[in-house]
C-alpha cells in the first residue's frame, strides 16, 4: 500500500500556483481575488473557510469573507451575490454550504455568475463539463484529477466504481473518468445507497471514489487486492481524546482497507487539501481569463 498524500501534492502545486499569481501581479497590478460567504457559524463550514482563506494568502490571492449569521433573509443573500457578480476586481465568489432551510441552496448557485462560479457548481458550468467544453470543474473531482496526476497514476482502461451520486463529487467525477483524457479513460459504474448489488460491483474496481457521506461505508470485503481508494468522505464526530473536541472519519473503513489497496487517500490529509487546490486553480484560470473572457 501506497499513500495518496494530499498534503504533498498539494504543496507542491500551490507552489506552482503562488509562481503564477506573482507573474499575473506583474502583469495586471493586481492579485487573484476569492470572496466567501459564510452563513452562520457551523464548526466545519467555519474550519473549511479559514483554510480557503489561509491557502489564498499562502499563495499570493486576495481573499475577502463576508459573514452573516442565520437570520439573514434569502434577499438579502441573493443581492449581495448580485453585488459581487458586478465587481471587476472579484474573480471568484463561493457561498459555503451548508445554508440555512429557509434559503434554498440551488437558487443560490444559479445566482452566482457561472464566469466565477470557482466551486463549479453552476448548471452552465457542469453542462459545459458534461459536453468536455472549458469550464470550471467541481473542485473535489478537480483536486482528485490533479492528485492523480500529481502520482503520475494511468487510469486508462481503468474500471471506476463511483459510490454516491452527488451534484458536487459523484456525478461529475463519473463524467471526468470516463472522458477521453488522463485521468481519465475509464470505464465508470455510479453507485449509491440504493444500488442492490452493490458489493458484487465494488469488488470488480480498480479504482473506487467513495463520496456517500457515511463513516466507513467501504470495507475491507467490498474491496479487491490492488485497488486504488479514494476517499472523499469527511464525518465528525464529537471525541475527547481531541484537542478540537471531535474527530473526522472517511467513507472508508482506512485501518482494513489500506492493506489490501495499493494506494489509497487518508482523511484527513487525503481530498480535502486537494479540493482546495482545485478552487485556487479554478480562482487563477478566472483572473487570467482563461475559461470565459
Amino acid at each position: 500500500m501506497q499513500l495518496l498524500d494530499g498534503k504533498f501534492a498539494s504543496e507542491k502545486i500551490k507552489l506552482e500556483i503562488a509562481a503564477e499569481a506573482a507573474e499575473f501581479l506583474t502583469e495586471s497590478g493586481r492579485k487573484p481575488h476569492l470572496v466567501a460567504i459564510l452563513v452562520g457559524n457551523d464548526g466545519g463550514s467555519e474550519t473549511y473557510v479559514a483554510s480557503k482563506m489561509k491557502n489564498c494568502e499562502k499563495v499570493g490571492f486576495q481573499s475577502s469573507l463576508i459573514r452573516y449569521d442565520n437570520t439573514v433573509t434569502e434577499e438579502e443573500l441573493l443581492q449581495k451575490i448580485e453585488d459581487i457578480n458586478k465587481d471587476q476586481t472579484v474573480d471568484g465568489l463561493i457561498v459555503q454550504l451548508p445554508l440555512p432551510k429557509h434559503i434554498d441552496p440551488e437558487k443560490v448557485t444559479e445566482a452566482i455568475d457561472y464566469r466565477k462560479d470557482v466551486d463549479g457548481f453552476h448548471p452552465i458550468n457542469l453542462g459545459r463539463m458534461m459536453r468536455n467544453l472549458p469550464c470550471f470543474i467541481p473542485a473535489t473531482p478537480y483536486g482528485i484529477l490533479l492528485m492523480l496526476k500529481a502520482y503520475e497514476i494511468d487510469t486508462t482502461g481503468k474500471h471506476c466504481v463511483v459510490v454516491g451520486r452527488s451534484n458536487i463529487v459523484g456525478s461529475p467525477m463519473s463524467i471526468l473518468m470516463a472522458r477521453n483524457a488522463n485521468p481519465g479513460n475509464c470505464t465508470v459504474t455510479l453507485t449509491h445507497s440504493k444500488t442492490a448489488n452493490l458489493k458484487e460491483i465494488t469488488l470488480q474496481a480498480d479504482i473506487i471514489v467513495a463520496a456517500i457521506g457515511k463513516k466507513n461505508f467501504v470495507t475491507a470485503d467490498m474491496v479487491k487486492p490492488g485497488a486504488i481508494i479514494i476517499d472523499v468522505g469527511i464525518n465528525r464526530e464529537t471525541s475527547a481524546s481531541t484537542k478540537s473536541g471531535f474527530k473526522l472519519y472517511g467513507d472508508v473503513d482506512f485501518d482494513h482497507v489500506a492493506p489490501k489497496a495499493s494506494w489509497i487517500t487518508p482523511v484527513p490529509g487525503g481530498v480535502g487539501l486537494m479540493t482546495i487546490v482545485g478552487l485556487l486553480k479554478n480562482t487563477l484560470a478566472s483572473a487570467k481569463k482563461e475559461i470565459y473572457s
